[in-house]
C-alpha cells in the first residue's frame, strides 16, 4: 500500500494544508479516504488526474472533509472516466443527488455542456459521443461497521465520536497482503477506534488542538492531544504512527515541536506529523 497526505489541515483556509483527505494506492485501485477543500489541488499537484481516483470513502460529511467532492465528480466526468464509486453515511445520496441531479445546483452548467453545439462539439473533439450523459457517481450509503472486499483489499470500519448526532461518523481500516493501515478520520479516543487500530502498521490519527491549548470541555472530550493520541497508539500496539489534521495556530515551530516532544515521550515507535503531498509505504 502506498498512501499520499493530499490533505493535512483543518476547516481553516491555509496555505500549507489543504483539507482532509488521503490517497490509499493498492495494485490498479487508487482509494480516496475524503475529499476535503484544496485535496483536488494536490491530487493534480501529485501527478495524478481525477480520472484515477476508482473509489472514494467518506469518514463523515463535515465540509473540510467532502468540499472537493463535486469538483472531483465533475472533472473526472469532463476526462470521460466511468462513474466514480463513492461511499459514504447518509445523507451523501441526497448530498449528490442536490449537486448533480436535474434540478440540481450544477444543472445549468451541465445542460450548457451537454446541449449547447459548441460544447458538444468540443466533446466529440475530445473523442465522446452524443448524447452526452450528465455525472452520475455510483453513490452507496453505509452506517459505521460496514466492511468493503476491492481487489486484493478489504476496508473495516467503526462508529467513532465527533459530531453525531448530526451524521455518522467512521473511522477505517484498509488490510492488504498482511499490511494494516488505519485512518480515525476525526475521532475522540473510544473502544472502538482501539480495536480497529490493534496492531495497525500505520496509524493515521487526527489532532486538532495541542496539549497547551485552552478549550471549552466539549471540544476537549473529542479531541485528543498528542500525548493522547500517542498513549492510544502505544497500548493498541500500533506500528507507526501519524497525526494530521492541524490547525493554523498548531503549525508554528514551537507548536510542532510541542507535539513531536509528547509523540515521543508517549509512542515508541517512529511517530511524526502528516505534511501535504508526503508518501508513505505501509
Amino acid at each position: 500500500m502506498k498512501l499520499t497526505i493530499l490533505g493535512s489541515g483543518s476547516p481553516e483556509a491555509y496555505v500549507r494544508r489543504a483539507s482532509s483527505g488521503y490517497l490509499l494506492e493498492i495494485g490498479e485501485d487508487k482509494i480516496l479516504l475524503d475529499c476535503g477543500g484544496g485535496v483536488f489541488d494536490n491530487l493534480v499537484r501529485s501527478g495524478r488526474v481525477p480520472s484515477d481516483i476508482t473509489h472514494l470513502f467518506f469518514t463523515h460529511l463535515h465540509t473540510d472533509h467532502m468540499m472537493d467532492y463535486a469538483r472531483l465528480v465533475h472533472a473526472a466526468w469532463d476526462e470521460g472516466a466511468p462513474p466514480l464509486k463513492v461511499w459514504g453515511p447518509k445523507p451523501i445520496a441526497r448530498q449528490t443527488e442536490l449537486l448533480f441531479g436535474k434540478d440540481g445546483v450544477l444543472s445549468p452548467d451541465l445542460i450548457a455542456r451537454t446541449e449547447l453545439a459548441p460544447s458538444q462539439q468540443v466533446w466529440v473533439a475530445r473523442g465522446g459521443t452524443l448524447p452526452r450523459a450528465w455525472p452520475a457517481p455510483e453513490v452507496t450509503e453505509v452506517s459505521p461497521g460496514f466492511t468493503f472486499e476491492g481487489d486484493g483489499w478489504v476496508l473495516e470500519s467503526c462508529e467513532v465520536p465527533h459530531a453525531q448526532p448530526a451524521f455518522d461518523c467512521m473511522a477505517f481500516s484498509v488490510k492488504s497482503q498482511g499490511k494494516k493501515f488505519v485512518y480515525s478520520g476525526d475521532a475522540g479516543i473510544c473502544p472502538a477506534l482501539s480495536s480497529l487500530q490493534q496492531d495497525a502498521d500505520l496509524l493515521l490519527h487526527w489532532c486538532y488542538r495541542l496539549s497547551t491549548d485552552d478549550v471549552h470541555p466539549a471540544i476537549a472530550e473529542f479531541s485528543p492531544t498528542p500525548a493522547d493520541i500517542a498513549k492510544s497508539a502505544r497500548d493498541s500496539g500500533v506500528k507507526r504512527l501519524l497525526i494530521s489534521h492541524f490547525r493554523i495556530h498548531m503549525d508554528s515551530e514551537e507548536g510542532r515541536k510541542s507535539a513531536r516532544q509528547e509523540l515521543a515521550e508517549h509512542f515508541d515507535g517512529q511517530a511524526s506529523i502528516a505534511e501535504d503531498l508526503e508518501v508513505y509505504t505501509v
